[in-house]
């Protein structure tokens, strides 16, 4: 029905006079390349009746993208029967002469995903002869192993994957050229660790939700210093979703040994869980060499009333001199929520003399998102304004569980907190914001 449609659209092609200049056939390639990119499928192959030179123009395309609402737009259409799509694709790809710049791939329900899976390693093996550089997979079914054939793809620059199995991770070592890495839903299994995976041109990495990857040698889970050597990785974000467990034989990675394999990081962005993992024995106050390339530090769900957490975060605040942005995601203990005493751990930590200990002389932006007014997060607040003499914009975010009264109370207290900036502007921002 695709390619019906789009014959039945050519009988009815107006034809240029022959005294008349025929302008959209006389369109450079790189202006009819940037006419293309942004295209669906769908759309780019329809341009072949505009004119004889754009019947085949869409072969060309660099960018093929089967994305989730290209899935969604022809599953409407029953013609298509139960392996339309992937007729679509096969036929797109065959079709297809020029080199494929970037392919996304959304793989749609259950009852067609193990059909896509019998024709996935064909179409990889098409996209690493057409060179291609940024590969995007989705897959919201069950898990699913990665096919091998993704490893042929040997010129990446860009990846994505979500939801699958890798059972062979040492075959990572062949993206020398990979500059961005992103990974939710990964599955590396046990056999990861003690093994090494070379990326030399990473600059940015993500990970969310990976099992079996983060942080831990000699045990199912693997570690980051053992996973990654990329000397050039500026931009990381880790995010866990639950504590490991304490095993005698599992050596924890410290944020030292972490932080040294990262000597270019700029852009920092890891939950409050991070730091549990993270913890050999203590999170040292002062690091051996500070992160001096550090500018953009993100911290999500941290429980300022966790020590453990708490310390964590000051130490990488206190070892980044050149910090200019702080993000932090307030998350409310079990305690709190229970009702129950949180305890003076944090308290005592943060009201100490000495416990911030240097001067924020680059921090500029704070935002403080999902805010509650705890005593911790207030002391917090009152620490970093103290500590911070050119800080520009202050933004508080309240929970969206907070009343009128709650905001008021906590403006009344973060109002009344000295600052070292004399230019320094609290924006407080209603909780629907």
């Amino acid at each position: 029905m695709f390619f019906l449609n789009l014959m039945a659209a050519t009988k009815i092609r107006r034809v240029a006079g022959c005294d008349e200049e025929d302008r959209i056939s006389n369109l450079p390639e790189h202006l009819i390349d940037s006419i293309l990119e942004p295209l669906p499928v769908e759309d780019a192959v329809r341009t072949s009746i505009l004119s004889k030179k754009w019947r085949h123009t869409w072969t060309k395309m660099r960018a093929l993208a089967f994305d989730e609402h290209f899935f969604k737009r022809f599953g409407k259409n029953t013609a298509f029967g139960r392996n339309g799509f992937i007729r679509i694709i096969n036929k797109v790809l065959i079709l297809h002469t020029g080199p494929v710049s970037k392919f996304v791939l959304h793989i749609p329900h259950v009852n067609m995903a193990l059909n896509i899976f019998e024709e996935f390693d064909q179409w990889m093996i098409i996209l690493s002869r057409n060179g291609v550089k940024e590969l995007i997979i989705t897959n919201p079914n069950l898990r699913y192993e990665l096919p091998s054939y993704v490893f042929s793809c040997l010129e990446l620059r860009f990846l994505k994957l979500k939801n699958f199995f890798i059972k062979r991770p040492l075959e990572f070592n062949v993206f020398l050229n990979l500059e961005e890495l992103h990974l939710r839903d990964i599955d590396f299994g046990a056999n990861l660790a003690g093994t090494e995976i070379s990326l030399p041109k990473l600059k940015e990495l993500s990970m969310y939700d990976c099992p079996n990857c983060l942080f831990v040698i000699n045990y199912a889970d693997a570690s980051l210093l053992r996973l990654l050597h990329s000397p050039c990785l500026t931009d990381v974000a880790m995010c866990v979703q639950k504590p490991i467990e304490d095993n005698t034989q599992v050596e924890r990675m410290t944020l030292v040994t972490m932080l040294s394999k990262l000597p270019e990081i700029e852009a920092l962005s890891v939950n409050g869980l991070f730091f549990k993992i993270v913890i050999a024995e203590s999170i040292p106050k002062w690091l051996p060499h500070t992160v001096n390339s550090l500018q953009y530090l993100s911290l999500l769900n941290l429980e300022l009333g966790d020590v453990d957490q708490l310390e964590g975060a000051l130490c990488l605040i206190r070892n980044s001199p050149n910090l200019e942005t702080l993000i932090v995601t307030s998350l409310k203990m079990e305690s709190q929520v229970s009702g129950q005493d949180v305890g003076p751990g944090s308290d005592h930590l943060l009201e100490a003399p000495n416990c911030l200990d240097c001067t924020l002389s680059h921090l500029e932006d704070v935002v403080i998102k999902c805010f509650d007014g705890s005593r911790p997060e207030l002391l917090f607040i009152k620490l970093l304004l103290a500590h911070s003499p050119f800080l520009d914009k202050f933004t508080i975010g309240p929970s969206e569980d907070s009343d009128a009264q709650k905001r008021l109370d906590i403006l009344k207290n973060v109002i009344q907190f000295p600052r070292a900036s004399p230019k320094a502007k609290i924006f407080f921002l209603d909780s629907s914001t």
